[in-house]
């Protein structure tokens, strides 16, 4: 663990800033005036980036996980793929729990008055909202793929430290696209945030004990 920790500290210490950052603004805004301020900044061309980077989340951790697999080390896509499948099981799990209402229905109970700005074209949903599995399934493949690439030892440090900032940027990205889609609220993109990233570290904790297995490191085209 304390490899995770030291090879992955720049993605770890920016996660952990914006979770801090999240739970100020959430202690101190209003949920409402809080969705308002972060979502209120729409313009086409934001529209048009926002409707479809946030479908990333949708497929391209599975064929990144299915490219580990073929590609490289067994145990490394097999890894990658427990981060997705288990994070997404586990939010799935709350959500159903907690049967969440989503901004639009929240909105039009709490502030009717009040009309969102929404993208044209995105297929909104009403219901299930904490956490958002978007928002888990970006931070959960990028912090895999981030503890992957930086144990690779021909990496300089600020090559590592580059990958890390631009995954970090990609999933916070992608988590500030459900609020600004108005698909969930700051307190789904937390969740997912935080249900992502802890995924990841229980699953490095199981897979780093066989590393040294032959199963491991059995690769589909190039045996090693």
């Amino acid at each position: 663990m304390r490899n995770l920790f030291r090879q992955n500290a720049v993605f770890i210490s920016l996660s952990l800033m914006l979770l801090i950052a999240l739970g100020l603004a959430l202690l101190c805004v209003p949920k409402g005036e809080l969705h308002l301020l972060l979502c209120d900044h729409h313009t086409p061309a934001r529209d048009i980036f926002y409707r479809y980077y946030t479908q990333v989340a949708e497929w391209f951790p599975y064929v990144v996980c299915v490219a580990i697999l073929l590609f490289g080390r067994l145990g490394d896509g097999l890894f990658a793929s427990a981060c997705q499948a288990f994070a997404a099981l586990t939010t799935q799990i709350i959500k159903h729990i907690l049967v969440a209402p989503r901004p639009l229905t929240w909105f039009a109970e709490h502030m009717p008055d009040v009309q969102l700005p929404l993208a044209e074209g995105v297929r909104m949903n009403y219901w299930l909202s904490f956490p958002s599995g978007h928002t888990t399934s970006f931070f959960a493949l990028t912090f895999a793929v981030c503890v992957l690439l930086t144990r690779d030892s021909r990496l300089s440090r600020l090559s590592r430290d580059l990958i890390q900032f631009l995954l970090f940027f990609a999933a916070a990205v992608g988590g500030y696209s459900r609020i600004y889609l108005s698909q969930h609220f700051t307190a789904d993109v937390f969740g997912g945030m935080l249900v992502g990233c802890l995924i990841t570290i229980v699953c490095y904790a199981i897979f780093s004990r066989f590393e040294d297995r032959k199963w491991y490191n059995y690769r589909v085209f190039t045996k090693k």
